[in-house]
């Protein structure tokens, strides 16, 4: 699988040299800006709401809405080109500098001329192109791609920023921020008034005025687009919304995402082209460019990415991406929406990277527009393994609850096994299971198996359930489930334990849609009868959680059943709270250690870390949360893999995290996640506990 180890040798190197530089504050800084901005609205998620459903309806209505906007265009003296592809794109532009008689083209901040290689086609035709965003035109003399959509040269110092304007200058230029500024002042002002022609992107059209919005924080955009007697502009089709009041939402909702600002400094408008200085022979081109988005728009997974708006916020939230950085997680489009981007519109060969997504989810949960991004890169992962198979690693991560059956019936052997030097070795060669990766430990006497002894008849109930088990609370940590049941039926709460499998989430994970679909079609066919029954689905494992809420429902779309189960499923933690809450059971601690609570990605956009705050809180427990935002590395069983993308790739991910628990006073650690528990457990070297390990629950007195 050549693509596979040619990205594994990238990842290796950068794993050897160290985190991109740089990258990671900037992150940091563009996510607690996010946060900042979002408490300050009245309404974030209904504000969210609104800003998928104009994508949602604009999209639907696509072609309608380019031929609108192509007609009021033309009427306010616009001249409008439809592109099929970028190398038609590429002719128009030339076409309209050379018919100009120019030489010199000023241009401004635009993903989509990168995503047609503009520059390079404009030069090889003998014209000069000058980037004017600083941190492109820096990007630009190092012959490099940006690698991050709103900060492109985050990965450079000041002194490679000095070296290049030096050379560029011809001359020395000092080390001083004053000095280094004031030349590419200097520079780009004899740029912007010599210039034949201007170029710049557009964030949004606008149909009913046939107008552009151009959004920057330099003011550049507004140089290139008015000061040049010709003006062209490059928009993908997938940006036209038909009312201004739409635009200026998508304008808000992208300043949000990207930094935290309310509105980027500087937001144009533009529509038609004035005269300057007595001159009415100036002119403004407008080319929308398909480039595969039609192709997109007819896919029933990929047709979502169209909903982008480039805000770069799943970059600002995603772990491998912030290690990695752009240029080896990305191709043109960088970041997590670049998989499913770049798998549609510069190959799947080129989507490679794909197998560096982890699967966490964050990325959905950050998008201003709630864009199911990790199921679109699961479905890359599908068409990669189609053209290539599976990297043997994850077929065999895949293969986990088989794993578990066999290694728990030979339970204490196994366990002996597994912690045989030789024996790991030989699994690392054989199946890609790393050899010091922590594995925990199997159990000969699953919760399967202790049910009926701990199962007890509850008359007149005041609720019921179905335990939903996955696979560490019966094969790995049985008593976890065995105090979750004794204590629900203690609450007068009728527990149920029907035949299931786990939630299946690894095939997710590696791209087995087929075998994903399996485990939704036959989890839903086995615990519908007992929703149909007003059952409540309790689930213990946060990714089983999610996968229940929010996976099923969008593999089995139509299924009616699926979505039942969906809202019938609940946390096993927010079960536990209600009832506390209704006085029907007290909770106690069994400790008073002060404890640090981590967040699991997937319990994100389920409870957060709600319930076990309160829980904790109200057992007396000094409590805070300790996190930077991101996943801690471990991913479910990615972190097990031998290799640069696996446990290589984790520990570095969950380095961070490691330190700030290191750093912080708690005593002990708290996540409701089995995996992220044996990831920080070895890396922060510190005990981590269930809450169900700290808590216990009794009558009220």
């Amino acid at each position: 699988m050549t693509v596979h180890r040619e990205l594994e040798g990238r990842v290796r190197e950068l794993l050897r040299t160290g985190p991109v530089r740089g990258l990671y504050a900037a992150m940091m800084r563009g996510l607690r800006g996010r946060a900042k901005a979002i408490v300050e609205m009245e309404d974030y998620e209904a504000f969210r709401s609104e800003a998928r459903r104009i994508k949602e309806r604009s999209i639907a209505r696509l072609q309608e809405l380019v031929d609108i906007f192509s007609k009021n265009a033309e009427e306010r003296g616009a001249r409008v080109y439809y592109a099929r592809d970028g190398e038609e794109a590429v002719e128009i532009v030339a076409r309209i500098v050379r018919n100009a008689g120019a030489r010199l083209v000023a241009k401004s901040k635009s993903l989509t001329s990168e995503e047609i290689f503009l520059n390079e086609r404009l030069e090889a035709r003998g014209l000069e192109v000058v980037e004017t965003d600083l941190g492109e035109r820096i990007i630009q003399l190092a012959h490099e791609r940006p690698s991050h959509l709103v900060f492109p040269a985050i990965h450079k110092t000041t002194e490679d920023v000095r070296s290049l304007f030096s050379a560029e200058a011809h001359r020395e230029i000092g080390g001083d921020l004053q000095e280094i500024m004031g030349y590419i002042r200097q520079r780009l002002r004899e740029v912007f008034l010599n210039a034949d022609v201007g170029f710049n992107g557009a964030n949004v059209g606008i149909a009913e005025l046939g107008a552009v919005v151009l959004e920057t924080n330099e003011g550049n955009g507004r140089m290139t687009s008015s000061i040049p007697r010709i003006q062209i502009v490059l928009i993908g089709v997938e940006k036209i919304v038909e009312k201004l009041e739409e635009a200026l939402m998508l304008a808000r909702a992208h300043a949000v995402a990207a930094t935290g600002q309310r509105l980027t400094t500087y937001v144009s408008i533009m529509a038609g082209r004035s005269p300057m200085a007595g001159d009415a022979s100036r002119e403004m081109h407008i080319i929308l460019l398909d480039n595969g988005r039609g192709r997109m728009l007819g896919d029933e997974v990929f047709r979502e990415a169209l909903y982008c708006i480039r805000c770069g916020a799943c970059m600002n939230i995603c772990a491998p991406y912030s290690v990695t950085g752009g240029h080896v997680f990305g191709h043109i489009y960088p970041g997590p929406i670049g998989i499913p981007w770049t798998a549609n519109i510069h190959g799947l060969d080129k989507a490679a990277f794909a197998h560096l997504c982890i699967s966490c989810g964050l990325c959905k949960e950050v998008c201003p527009i709630s864009i199911n991004i990790p199921l679109m890169i699961s479905r890359v992962k599908a068409l990669l393994a189609e053209r290539y198979g599976y990297p043997y690693a994850d077929r065999s991560m895949m293969m986990y609850e088989r794993f578990g059956r066999v290694a728990s019936q030979l339970a204490p052997l196994s366990n002996w096994a597994l912690k045989s030097r030789a024996i790991r070795i030989l699994l690392e060669k054989i199946v890609g299971l790393d050899r010091d990766a922590p594995i925990p430990e199997f159990r000969r006497e699953t919760f399967l198996k202790r049910f009926s002894r701990v199962r007890e008849e509850v008359s007149n109930p005041q609720s019921k359930v179905v335990l939903f088990l996955d696979f560490f609370a019966n094969y790995c940590r049985p008593e976890i489930a065995e105090n979750l049941v004794r204590t629900l039926q203690l609450a007068g709460v009728a527990v149920e334990l029907p035949p299931q499998l786990t939630s299946g989430y690894p095939t997710i994970s590696y791209g087995n849609w087929e075998e994903a679909k399996r485990y939704a079609a036959r989890n839903i066919e086995l615990l519908s009868s007992y929703v149909e029954q007003g059952y409540s689905i309790v689930s213990i494992e946060p990714t089983a959680t999610y996968a229940l809420k929010h996976v099923y429902p969008y593999l089995l779309r139509g299924d009616r059943r699926a979505e039942a189960l969906s809202q019938a499923t609940m946390e096993a933690l927010q079960l536990l709270r209600r009832l506390v809450d209704e006085g029907l059971i007290a909770v106690k601690a069994r400790t008073m250690k002060r404890c640090g609570i981590h967040i699991p990605c997937h319990q994100r956009p389920l409870s957060g870390a709600e319930n076990v705050l309160a829980l904790m809180r109200a057992a007396g427990l000094e409590t805070s949360i300790i996190e930077d935002g991101m996943c801690c590395g471990m991913a479910g069983t990615f972190g097990m893999k031998h290799g640069p993308i696996g446990r290589g790739l984790s520990r570095a991910m969950g380095a961070r995290l490691f330190e700030l628990f290191k750093s912080s006073v708690v005593e002990v650690i708290v996540t409701e996640s089995s995996v992220c528990t044996l990831h920080i457990k070895e890396g922060a070297e510190m005990e981590v506990l269930h809450p169900l390990d700290i808590l216990y629950f009794e009558k009220p007195s």
